[in-house]
């Protein structure tokens, strides 16, 4: 037993779109092929939510049940819901209210956490927060992002990128020395545009000009965002193994954000890890923002141990990136 309180994963959910919007099909929409996409990202296809009629909350709270029935209790006990989102279903509410009432999760109260790309790790670090200070004692943490919502399908630069999809874990209180050990975070004000929605905000609000000019889709300097992610992950990933004495050895999976392949990969390298210590599932999701790291969980679920060392790596727009090193605990 560990004299100190930490914050373990005891359940993981996902959802994902029936639909597959694959390569072949986005061949037919914008001016790009198969091999091309393939190449620089790794994505074969990816998960759309096409009813129009459901956004952001529905997918995050079909993860959140799964979570509950998987630990087999009630949404009741519930004390906190944190949602990481950039696709919110409203500017407000926060969409974490609107799982809340989803599920029945009467006694819990949640906010929704934006950091793009990074938002599941954000997130998870401050749900550790409420369970390692003892105020919490079940607190429901989720990714979820309705990308297809915000992306132009006339972009082929940003629209052979983005999925839609949700991935949630459930944090508890544990003494067996498993659970999240530390976390890493940095924020770099990116004031270029180099990744951000133009409008939408308080700065260009909604009007008949920035729905004309496509200001409220997705707009990426490829680039740019390229190169700092991929110097910002390899950095954090080696920064966490450095902070707490980890070899590559030690490490039994990486969990990085699914973004591009060759930068998951560049990662992997920086942490002299072998890809069969890299969890990658881009290829069936795309880039799902917020919900990468706890899709990849849940689908790597039934391969981890109790106490294999994880680290978990994500960069995103804001630019932020950070990483967490856990022992999984279930």
């Amino acid at each position: 037993m560990s004299d100190k309180r930490l914050a373990k994963i005891t359940a993981v959910g996902h959802y994902v779109p029936e639909h597959i919007l694959s390569n072949h099909a986005l061949e037919q929409m914008v001016e790009t092929n198969d091999e091309w996409i393939q190449t620089r990202t790794g994505i074969k296809e990816r998960r759309i939510l096409k009813d129009k009629d459901k956004a952001t909350s529905f997918m995050a709270a079909e993860a959140a049940q799964e979570v509950l029935d998987q630990r087999g209790i009630d949404a009741s006990e519930i004390d906190v819901i944190i949602v990481g989102t950039v696709t919110p279903d409203y500017i407000f509410p926060a969409t974490a209210c609107l799982v809340q009432e989803k599920i029945g999760a009467e006694n819990a109260y949640g906010f929704d956490l934006s950091a793009a790309c990074s938002g599941f790790l954000y997130a998870l670090s401050t749900g550790a927060n409420f369970i390692e200070s003892g105020r919490s004692k079940k607190v429901l943490v989720i990714g979820a992002d309705k990308m297809s919502s915000i992306v132009d399908y006339t972009d082929r630069t940003t629209c052979i990128l983005f999925g839609d999809g949700a991935g949630a874990v459930l944090l508890e209180a544990t003494d067996d020395g498993n659970g999240i050990i530390d976390f890493v975070h940095h924020v770099k004000g990116d004031t270029n545009g180099s990744l951000y929605q133009p409008a939408g905000g308080s700065l260009n609000p909604a009007s008949k000009k920035t729905v004309e000019n496509g200001m409220h889709y997705a707009k990426q300097d490829g680039r740019t965002v390229f190169k700092k992610a991929t110097e910002g992950m390899a950095d954090v990933s080696l920064e966490i193994m450095e902070r707490n004495d980890l070899h590559s050895d030690d490490v039994a999976w990486l969990v990085p954000h699914q973004a591009n392949l060759r930068i998951i990969n560049a990662t992997a390298r920086r942490m002299g890890l072998s890809e069969e210590k890299v969890m990658v599932n881009i290829d069936k999701y795309g880039n799902t923002t917020a919900a990468t790291i706890p899709l990849c969980l849940y689908d790597w679920k039934e391969k981890l141990n109790k106490g294999d060392n994880l680290v978990l790596s994500a960069f995103g727009g804001g630019f932020t990136w950070g990483a967490i090193y856990l022992k999984w605990g279930i």
